[in-house]
Order: C-alpha cells, then structure tokens, then sequence
C-alpha cells in the first residue's frame, strides 16, 4: 500500500541526518505553533496565503529564497568543514555517501530555490510597479507559480528526514543518475522537485514577459522602460525558451528510471553526453536568467544614488539583449572535454569571449554614472561596488576557462568552483541583497538599519575572497571538486583558510538578520512616509510605502526615461496652487485565491507517491490538482471593485505626506 517506503526510509541510525531532520522538525512545529496560539492564521489566509497582489507574492518568494539561503548555507559549512578536517589519516566526520548528498543538495538548493526564488520575487514585486500598472498579466497564475515553487523547496527538505537525496551532483548526469547506479529514491526526490518547481518557473515567466510586453503605463514605450525592466524581460524570454528544454530532459530520465528506456544508457543505445549537452543547453542560459536580474537592479541602484540618469541607456539595453540571444551558443564550454574536436571547441570558446563584450560594456556604464554624480554610499551602493569588483574578476577568470587548452587542465577542478561562485555570489546574491535592501522600504514602509546592512555587506564581501581565493590556487595545484577526503597535505592550509572565509559569510548572514531585528524594533522612527525614501528616478516611488494593492490611484502618463524624476521637477516648477486634484474612478481588482495553495498540496502529494510508488497516491494527488483547477475555471466570481471613496482617501493621505 506504500509502495517502496518503509521504516528504514528514517535515518534512525545516522546521527547527523536525524539531528539535522529533529531540527527541521522543531523548528517547523515551533513556527506553526506560534502562529496558532497568537491566531494569525485568519490573517494569514486572507492576507498572504491566499492573495493574488504581485507585491505580497514578490515578499513571499523573497522570504522562501531567504530561508533556503540558511539551508543551502548549512550544507556549505558542512562541506567545508569535513574538507578543513579530512586530510592525511584523518577521515573527518561525514561519510562519503553524506557528503555526495550534502553537495547535491547544496548546488540544488542555491540554484534552484534560492537564486530563482529571489530573483523572481524582486521582478514580481517591482515590475508592474515599474511599468506603472496594477498587477501582473494573470494574477492567478503568479500564485499558481509561487506554491509550485514551494511545493519544490518542500519535497526537497522532506528527504532530509524520509529517505535520502541525490548523490550525483546538482545537475545529475547519467550514468551515475540511472536506476543501475542510484537505485535509491535520491535521484527520484531531486527530478519531481525540480520538475514541480521547473513548471512553476516557466509559467512566471511567460506572466511576466506578458505583463512587460502588453500591459505598460500609457506613454510607456520600450526605450522608456527601466532598464530593471528591459533585464527582466530578457530574463524571463530565457526562461521560456530554456526550462522546457529542462523539462523534457529530466523527463527522459525519468523514463529511463520508471519504464526503462534508454535515453541515456549507454547499454541500450542511450548518448549520456546527450544528457549533458541538454541540461547545460539550459544551464548556460540559466546563469543569465540569474545575472540579467542582478545588473537591472544595479543599473537602478546606481543610477538612483549617484543622482543622474543611467549612462548610455540604449548601449545598455543593446547589451542586455545581445546576452540574451548569444546565452544560447556558448552552452559547450562546460564540457570541452567531451571530444567534439578542436573546431566546435574553438567556436564554442570564442563565443564565450564574444558574450563578455555586453557584460563589459554595462560594467562602463555603470562606472560613467557614478563619475561626476553626487554619490550617496548608502548598503545599496556598497553591494554594487562590490559586485563590480568581484564580478569583474569572475568574468577573467571565465574567459580563461573558455580558452580549450586551459580548460583541459582545470576542468573539474577548485577552479572552476572557485569561478562559479565568483559570479554566482558576487554577482547573484550580491545583486539580490542590493534589491533587497532597495527595496524594502517600499514593501514594508520602513527603511533598514544602515549600519547593519554595511556590516553585512563587509562580512559577505571579505568573507568571500577569504573562503574562495584559496581555491583558485587549489584548483591550479590539481584538486578536484567533491573530493570527501584527500592525501595531499599541502592541500590543507588553503582548506583551512576557505573554512574561515565561510565562518565570514555565516557573519554576514547573522548580520543581516540583525538587520532585519533592529530595523523592525526601531521602524517607527524610520518610517518611509513620502514613498521616495531614496529620492528615486523610477515610478514605483510615486506609490505610497506600502502601496495600496491597486498600486496607482490613476494611470501615470509617462513622458520620457526616469518618469517619476520627470514628474518632480515638473511639479517643482508649477506652483502648487495649479496642481488640480485627479477624478478619481473605482477600481476593479482581482479576488484572491486559493488555487496556488491547493494545488501546491496536490502537487507534494503527487510528488512524494511518485517518488515511493504509491500509485493510488498519484491518482489521489492529480485527481485533486485537477478539480482545483475545475473549480478555478468555473468561478464566476474573479474580481472585486475598490470603492472611489476608498481610492481617493488613500491617494490624498499619501499627496498629504510628500506635501508636508
């Protein structure tokens, strides 16, 4: 009746597994518990579970990715501390077989559920207030997206407590993935999460590229759009075009696994290199779904703390489009020692020097913004500084990488992993804090303690050359990555130095969480009560701090770039006796709902019996996602109007705060 799951699926005979899973456990009940006794749930449901409003949808993904941060960090420190230990005679104190899943899990959760997450929850809570409009394309839909999500980060963390996670790696290439050599359920957890989580993704981003591409504030032409929002739209074209290729790769390997075929099995005439060409046919584009966010917030940071308009805004936009279109022919440079010859591996490499051109190019302009302007070395501004220095050494070091002969050495090696996080850290996750703390004030109505967020940033930015540096040097010394124990002893002291440079980052993580204690503690003396905190260029700092769900109280009619600069020294110039009051008009807004969080419970169900075989558990699942979603299209009921009396007190208390 239970189909592969039995009690031994409890790691009742692996310490570390159960402390780490009675951990999890705890802290889920003690969450759950709190919120019961204090009966927040109503307010819960109605407010944040249920809602369709892109701005609580954006927070809620910021929040998920924020945890995974923590979970996929533990492994990190797990992984460094084993290598610091494990040296000579010394095993260290994880097994192999942990350690293979502690390093799975870790790719898999940065990427997946905490960069994505991020990255998409910045986009859903800034774009439509960027484009001036009052939500995204399908609300519904945005929700569906976000618990699909969740649904994901879920069954990844339940194998930590019920039977295991995958051993191969973040990408999990065959043959190693196939059923002959990980019979276990890990491969199995890792594919229905990332499937779950795989559609959740492609539906945002065919929202978001609709709401960018129909649904603009009038006025708002292409070349007026944000640059946040040109990035954003390059970012989710990628996603649309490359996680299908995600989708239908990891689909056959679970034909392979489930019904034995043979895609990628080398003894039924399977290609596992047809594997690994298809995954990183999505990886490569998949790092600038990632990065492509990141330098829209930077454009916007930088552009709004140095007190002037972007420099070479069309140049910037060329260059974003150009890394969108050129992310898709470079994809080969992970695996030049495939052996396809010396003339696709060249063409391969020159390509990934050509896509440092665009990167170059924005790096310029970023640097011509700040030059002459009034810069204000606020947590943002920091974050970006740092992010140029560390990203623009990430980058050399990759187009070393993408020279053939040098990547026959290095391959597989510390120095690649040292790249990876190069860019990954000091330009994903530098970019996602900088939008973060950008941000907040207009999601929550009040600003970040400063000091904290410059201490987070210092933590984060020395941490990162301290643990990471040493590795380059590693890697040109010949170690290899996932290596669980190793002989060499001269190895050692750099492992040692790596361990404290993550000691550093587990600093910057606390200080931001400080950051978050001290900022709520004192948020009355740091209210944001005019809605531009920063003095900003863009139209989502005309709203009020938190905007109302409708966003805008009328359509902004948008005359040039910078539209809410504009829309200040016009007001500036006219007295104030000649600025008329609006006709305010209802609002129609759409109903929330709980369709994404149903479906998302539907969806783990599914998910788990597949994973176990519990195949009347399966058709238990489906049968719900599928009458939730009966339900949600037979509603007669989708939106709500927003009375005029409302619409008009909310906009008048708001002219009242910026004209004090």
């Amino acid at each position: 009746m239970l189909g592969k799951l039995t009690w031994d699926a409890i790691p009742f005979n692996e310490p570390i597994d159960l402390g780490a899973s009675l951990g999890m456990i705890i802290a889920v009940v003690f969450v759950l518990g709190l919120v019961t006794v204090k009966g927040w749930w109503p307010y819960l449901w109605r407010e944040w579970l249920t809602s369709v409003d892109h701005k609580r949808i954006g927070v809620m993904y910021c929040v998920l990715a924020l945890v995974m941060l923590l979970r996929g960090f533990a492994d990190a420190l797990l992984m460094r501390s084993q290598q610091a230990m494990a040296a000579g005679g010394a095993p260290g104190y994880l097994p192999p077989e942990h350690y293979d899943q502690i390093f799975s899990a870790h790719g898999t959760i940065m990427i997946f559920f905490m960069a994505m997450p991020f990255m998409i929850g910045l986009m859903n809570f800034a774009l439509p207030l960027q484009l001036g409009v009052r939500d995204v394309a399908f609300p519904t839909l945005n929700s569906v997206s976000l618990w699909l999500t969740a649904s994901g980060v879920l069954l990844t963390n339940v194998s930590l407590v019920i039977g295991e996670f995958a051993r191969t790696g973040w990408l999990a290439y065959p043959p190693l993935s196939e059923l002959r050599y990980s019979p276990g359920v890990g491969v199995d957890y890792y594919l229905w999460s990332l499937q779950i989580s795989g559609v959740g993704t492609l539906l945002s981003g065919i929202n978001l590229v609709t709401t960018i591409l129909k649904m603009r504030a009038p006025g708002m032409s292409y070349m007026r759009m944000p640059v946040f929002c040109w990035t954003s739209l390059a970012a989710n074209l990628l996603i649309v075009a490359a996680f299908p290729i995600l989708t239908a790769t990891f689909a056959m390997l679970l034909l392979d696994r489930y019904l034995g075929f043979h895609f990628f099995t080398t003894d039924g005439g399977g290609n596992p290199m047809m594997y690994i060409n298809l995954i990183w046919a999505w990886g490569h584009p998949e790092v600038y779904i990632l990065i492509l966010p990141a330098f829209g917030i930077f454009s916007e940071v930088i552009s709004t703390f140095s007190g002037k308009p972007l420099f070479g805004y069309r140049s910037m936009v060329a260059a974003t489009m150009a890394i969108c279109v050129l992310s898709f022919v470079v994809w080969l440079h992970h695996f030049f020692t495939m052996g396809a010859g010396a003339d696709v591996n060249g063409f391969f490499g020159v390509m990934t020097m050509i896509i440092a051109v665009p990167t170059g190019v924005k790096v310029y302009n970023w640097l011509f913004t700040m030059y002459g302007g009034r810069v204000r070395f606020t947590a943002p501004i920091y974050w970006s500084l740092g992010f140029m220095v560390t990203f623009v050494l990430g980058g050399m070091t990759g187009v070393l990488l993408a020279v053939p002969p040098a990547d026959f050495v290095l391959h597989n090696s510390l120095f690649l992993i040292a790249h990876f996080h190069n860019v990954i850290i000091g330009g994903v996750l530098f970019g996602a804090m900088a939008g973060y703390t950008y941000w907040f004030p207009k999601a929550f109505g009040f600003t970040l303690h400063e000091g904290w967020g410059k201490a987070s940033f210092w933590c984060w930015f020395i941490g990162f050359y301290v643990a990471f540096m040493p590795l380059y040097w590693l890697g040109l010394m010949g170690m290899t990555r996932r290596m669980q124990h190793y002989d060499n002893m001269a190895w050692q002291p750099f492992l040692l130095v790596a361990a404290g440079g993550a000691v550093l980052i587990l600093c910057g993580i606390a200080c931001t969480i400080i950051q978050l204690v001290v900022s709520i503690r004192d948020r009355a003396a740091n209210l944001d009560r005019t809605g531009d905190p920063w003095n900003g260029r863009t139209l989502e700092w005309s709203t009020a701090s938190p905007p109302p769900s409708w966003n805008f109280a009328f359509m902004p009619l948008v005359e040039g770039e910078d539209a809410y600069w504009s829309m200040k020294r016009q007001a500036e110039a006219a007295p104030a006796s000649q600025a008329a009051e609006p006709k305010y008009e209802a609002i129609e807004m759409p109903v929330n709902s709980s369709t994404g969080f149903i479906t998302s419970f539907f969806a783990v169900v599914t998910g788990f019996a597949l994973i176990w075989h519990i195949w009347w558990m399966v058709w238990l699942g489906l049968f719900g996602a599928f009458a939730t979603m009966l339900v949600l299209a037979w509603r007669d009921h989708d939106e709500m109007e927003i009375p005029v009396e409302e619409v008009a007190r909310m906009d008048r208390a708001h002219r009242a705060e910026i004209a004090r």
